[in-house]
Parts: structure tokens; C-alpha cells; sequence
């Protein structure tokens, strides 16, 4: 029989309560007390002596020892009616006792009341009970704690969250704009409700699919509409809740929800961020018995060892597949590696529909011209852009969100807070040359992304910004393409040189120069776009991780190393170069334009453009425009 914890604590403090009442029974002040709430007056001791003299005492209580008396006087200022005085005695008076026995004064002795010994059992038995309570009430909430004292026994259990019949409240419907991984994943779904349909034609289910992705591109909503659409027993755990710091806990976790997993199977195992624990082994850092290792190698046994786990299908989600091990990418563990990317144009149309079901929007919204505006977003910064633009809404007392909450929605998440105007002076007039600068030179080079807007409110860090609309899912980028990047992020260097000289060239253009040395490099040693030749030497930048090598070597030699610095010097001078030539040529329009921008502060892509025309011929840009 299970006894209550504070049925315990109630039996262990009863000796105390005990002890208590009988202490206040015995020693009440009815029974004990010297009378101080009767004799709150205070009478000296010579004041006595003249009353006992006078024979106006008629009764005294001795109390501790004799050093204090409760004195009975007749009082004559009250018509002789008795009063109750208290009397401080002198230890050395041994003549007081006969003197009241001669004034026939009626005398009593109270002992000193000794609880010592009652003081020292209460003592004694007060500090274990406490100890007892305060013990009990840690177990207690200990057990509450996953892997804590009162959950010794169960530290090794699972911690996987089960649901019977997975109500995630996401099905294939809620999850837009990434068609293709929903294809692959309905089969999981099929085979799961009519496995015959497989098993008759001798297909097996696919023991495990991996989702690979950048974050936010909706792998665990994938998860959850998965397990909405099957309707079977479904686990959900992450990578991370495997591996403790104890030894052998990481395993043992894994051995039990495979177990759970057996017996209601066929069912559904999610684990989110398997690279938490699914790197790659032998890194030689810590020997071989690590134990995130030790925990990696039990799920690749459990997953397809020598017992295999039937009707259980595995769906793992990382956005670094490029550290897992090879035992656990294999065919037989996970047979799929779906990919799931940022959505296209249609796909950002879909998701922002689903988004806008529960958003107040004004009848000119355009969902399609939301979506051009958003190119690399994921679904995600969908779901954030309309939530930040449904706040912009509230905070400007309006009932329904339009293109204006939109677009500063769209700055914000890109860029950052809009902070305060500038105000007019030389360092606003030098920021309004740089911004157009990029515009210009962007305007002008047929290979340039559009510009969408160019602005003077600070956001974020910068402070003045010029927006270009890239290019619809690009996904091969040419040569020319890539100068006219270079160029046109050396636009703003190129303003301030050709308008105020080289003294007056500031520090604004240090990102400018980041990206062109950036685009510059990879032009050289990965894209082949130089005179060194078609060759790569340089791999694709990488973080370090457990199981590859950390030292990193040269792939080319010191002479070679000399040549590429000296055509990444080229390649961004002959862009700054061409942002020169075009500012200099369009010395009118530019001056214009960042007049107009200075007394608006915010110039839209048609605006400057029509502008611009009434000085240059503007090239028709080539676009890529899907049919939606």
C-alpha cells in the first residue's frame, strides 16, 4: 500500500504537537503565572516597608526564589480597596519573613517552574523531525525532476514524448510550398494505412527518411503533419535528450524507446536534430569510448541490426547533414534523404496564403506581389514577416494590414529597427550620395538585380539603404552577372570619391568591400572566372566538427597563393573602375537624385528610375518570372 507523504510527515511531527499541548496544559499561566497581567504597578522596596509599618499589607506571593513578591495592599486613596503591587527583594533582607509573620501578613512561596528537562526532550526531537520533513519534501519535489533522486530508477527510461494517436493539429494541407517533400513523405503515409498495396508487388517500407534543410523551411511541421496523417502511434525526441553526462544513459535511452516503439508498432519515431547525436565517429578526440559515440552506435543497431525493428519508421530532421556519420546515412537505416529548401515563387504564394487565413488584409494587398518581394525567405520568415506586419497594424490603430505594414514588415526583418531621420547637414548629404551611388551603378549595368528602393532612415546598423529585387530563382550565375554585383557594391566607394575627393571618403563602404573581395575570391578559386584557369582550389567553407580533420591544409602552393591575391586585386578594381566611369558620366542625374532624396528621404524603384531616364537610357533588365 502506498503511503501518502504527508500522512509521514503528519506521524513524524505528532510527538511534537504532543509534547507541545502538554507543556501548555501543564504550565498555562492560569496554573504558573506571577500575576503581571494583575500587577502591571510597580511598588520600591521602601514604599513596602513603610505599607508593611503601617500594617497595609494583608497578603505577599513569593515568586522566583524569593527576588520578586506580588504584594496584596490596602490602598487609602481608594477607600481601602486592595491592590495588586509588585515588589522588587533584596537577596540579603533573611528579617522580611519574621516581620511579616509579626504583621500577621498572609504568605505564600512559589518554587521556580524547572522545564528545563521538558525544553531539552523538545529540543532533542524538533531538530530530527525537521531534518525528517525537509528530507521528505526534497524527495518529493525531486521526483517531479526528469532524471532526479526520486526518479533514480527511471534515469535511463526514455524521455521521448508518446502520443497514441498523434493530434498535432498539421496535416498535409498546412504545409505549403515545399510540394515535392510532401510527395515523398505521402508514401511514408500510405504504407503506414494500406501496407499491402507495397507488400503485394514485394516492396518493403522505408526504414527511416531524412529531412535535410536549412532552418525554418518546415521539417518538423513536415513531422507533425505526417504523424496528423497517419493516424498511428507517434514518438517525438530530440537528438539532444539522448546524451547525459552519465556513462551509458545515452544507450540505455535509446535501447528503451525502441522498446516502447516494438510494441505499438507500427508506429512513428520523429527525432529532431539527430546531429546532436549522429556525427561522425573517430574523431580521435576523447578515445573511442565516447559517449555520444557509445549512444550512436546502439541507434544504428537498433535502427537496422541483427534483430530489425518492423513497422517502425523513423523520420530524423537536421540542417547539417554533412557531419553525419556514414553508418547512419546508409540504405537500410535511412533509406530517403528528402530535401527540403526555401520555397520558390508559387511556394512562397502558398505559404503566405496559409498564413494570411487568421490576418485582416486590405482588399489591394497582393499576395503574388508579397512574394516577389521575398525572395530566400523561408516559411518561417514568412510566418514572421505577416506576424510583424499584424503588429505594425495593431500599433498603428488600423483594422486591417496593408502594403505599407508590408513592406516596413519586410524592412525590419531584413534590416532591422527603423531608427531616428537624420537631420540635414553635410554627413546626411554624404550618405545620400553613397546610396544612390549604388543605385545608379545598379540602375545601369544590364546584368543588375533591379532596385526596389533606396532610403535614408537608418535601420539597424546602417545607415542608409538601397534595396535591389534579385532575380527569380537564379539558379546559375554568369560572369557578368557577378562583375555588375561587384560594380554595383563598389557604387557608393565610387560616389564619394568622384563627388568629395579622396580625403573625404569614409567608412561606410567597408561592408561594400567585404562582399566585393568575398564575391572577387570565388570567382577565382572556385568558379574559374580568371586567367589561372578552369580549376578549383578552394572547397566551400566549413565549419569544423567532431570526425573531420582539424587541421586544414593549403590546396595550392605559395606562388599560386601570390596569383590569387593579385586577380582578386583586379577583378575588384575593374569593378570600382566601371562605378567610377558611370558616376562620372552621370554627374547631372546623380546630383538630382540625391537632392529629391534628401527632401523626401525615401525613393522608391519606379520613381528613381523615371528619373533617371530623362538622363541615360536604362537597360531593359532580363527577369525570370514564373507562371503562377
Amino acid at each position: 500500500m502506498k503511503i501518502s507523504w504527508k500522512v509521514i510527515l503528519l506521524w513524524s511531527l505528532l510527538p511534537l504537537l504532543i509534547g507541545f499541548f502538554v507543556w501548555q496544559g501543564a504550565f498555562s499561566p492560569a496554573a504558573g503565572n506571577m500575576g503581571n497581567n494583575a500587577a502591571s504597578t510597580r511598588m520600591t522596596y521602601g514604599r513596602f516597608l513603610e505599607y508593611l509599618d503601617a500594617e497595609r499589607i494583608v497578603g505577599v506571593d513569593l515568586y522566583e526564589g524569593g527576588r520578586t513578591a506580588i504584594v496584596q495592599a490596602l490602598d487609602p486613596q481608594l477607600d481601602n480597596r486592595i491592590q495588586l503591587l509588585r515588589v522588587d527583594l533584596p537577596g540579603n533582607a533573611p528579617d522580611l519573613i519574621a516581620k511579616l509573620r509579626d504583621k500577621n501578613v498572609a504568605l505564600e512561596s512559589h518554587p521556580a517552574r524547572n522545564d528545563s528537562a521538558l525544553w531539552g526532550f523538545l529540543g532533542n526531537l524538533i531538530f530530527p523531525v525537521l531534518l525528517l520533513g525537509a528530507l521528505l519534501f526534497l524527495f518529493r519535489r525531486s521526483s517531479n525532476i526528469p532524471g532526479g533522486p526520486g526518479q533514480a530508477m527511471s534515469f535511463g527510461k526514455s524521455r521521448a514524448r508518446f502520443m497514441m494517436e498523434a493530434k498535432t493539429g498539421v496535416m498535409f494541407d498546412d504545409v505549403a510550398g515545399i510540394e515535392e517533400a510532401k510527395e515523398e513523405l505521402q508514401e511514408v503515409v500510405t504504407f503506414l494505412k494500406q501496407p499491402e498495396r507495397f507488400t503485394a508487388v514485394g516492396a518493403r517500407i522505408p526504414k527511416g527518411v531524412l529531412l535535410v534543410g536549412p532552418p525554418g523551411t518546415g521539417k518538423t511541421l513536415l513531422a507533425k503533419a505526417i504523424a496528423g496523417e497517419a493516424g498511428v502511434p507517434f514518438f517525438s525526441i530530440s537528438g539532444s535528450e539522448f546524451v547525459e553526462m552519465f556513462v551509458g544513459v545515452g544507450a540505455s535511452r535509446v535501447r528503451d524507446l525502441f522498446k516502447k516503439a516494438k510494441e505499438n508498432a507500427p508506429c512513428l519515431i520523429f527525432i529532431d536534430e539527430i546531429d546532436a547525436v549522429g556525427r561522425q565517429r573517430g574523431a580521435g578526440i576523447g578515445g573511442g569510448n565516447d559517449e555520444r559515440e557509445q549512444t550512436l552506435n546502439q541507434l544504428l543497431t537498433e535502427m537496422d541490426g541483427f534483430e530489425g525493428n518492423t513497422g517502425i519508421i523513423i523520420i530524423a530532421a537536421t540542417n547539417r547533414p554533412d557531419v553525419l556519420d556514414a553508418a547512419l546515412l546508409r540504405p537500410g537505416r535511412f533509406d530517403r534523404q528528402v530535401t527540403v529548401d526555401a520555397p520558390d515563387l508559387k511556394g512562397r504564394v502558398k505559404v503566405l496564403e496559409v498564413h494570411a487565413r487568421n490576418k485582416k488584409l486590405a482588399s489591394e494587398i497582393s499576395i503574388e506581389a508579397i512574394a516577389r518581394r521575398t525572395p530566400g525567405f523561408t516559411g518561417a520568415d514568412l510566418a514572421n514577416l505577416l506576424n510583424e506586419a499584424a503588429i505594425l497594424t495593431a500599433r498603428r490603430r488600423k483594422e486591417a494590414m496593408t502594403m505599407l505594414e508590408i513592406d516596413d514588415a519586410v524592412d525590419r526583418v531584413i534590416a532591422g529597427m527603423e531608427g531616428t531621420p537624420l537631420v540635414d547637414s553635410k554627413s546626411k548629404r554624404l550618405i545620400a550620395y553613397h546610396e544612390v551611388g549604388h543605385a545608379i551603378v545598379g540602375t545601369l549595368l544590364k546584368d543588375h538585380d533591379p532596385v526596389q528602393k533606396v532610403t535614408l532612415i537608418p535601420r539597424g546598423q546602417a545607415q542608409g539603404l538601397t534595396w535591389f529585387t534579385p532575380g527569380e530563382e537564379q539558379g546559375l550565375t554568369t560572369r557578368a552577372q557577378l562583375m555588375a554585383r561587384i560594380a554595383g557594391a563598389m557604387g557608393g566607394r565610387a560616389a564619394e570619391e568622384e563627388i568629395f575627393g579622396d580625403a573625404e571618403v569614409t567608412t561606410g563602404a567597408g561592408g561594400d568591400l567585404q562582399q566585393t573581395t568575398a564575391l572577387a575570391r570565388q570567382m577565382v578559386t572556385r568558379f574559374g572566372m580568371s586567367d589561372l584557369g578552369p580549376i578549383s582550389l578552394e572547397d566551400q567553407a566549413g565549419e569544423v566538427f567532431l570526425g573531420n580533420s582539424l587541421v586544414s591544409r593549403s590546396e595550392y602552393s605559395e606562388k599560386i597563393a601570390t596569383k590569387i591575391d593579385d586577380r582578386v586585386r583586379s577583378i575588384a578594381e575593374e569593378g570600382h573602375q566601371i562605378a567610377r566611369q558611370i558616376i562620372r558620366d552621370h554627374r547631372a542625374a546623380v546630383d538630382r537624385l540625391v537632392d529629391l532624396l534628401i527632401e523626401k528621404e525615401t525613393l522608391d524603384g519606379d520613381e528613381f528610375r523615371q528619373i533617371l531616364s530623362e538622363y541615360a537610357d536604362i537597360p531593359e533588365k532580363e527577369q525570370f518570372v514564373p507562371k503562377l
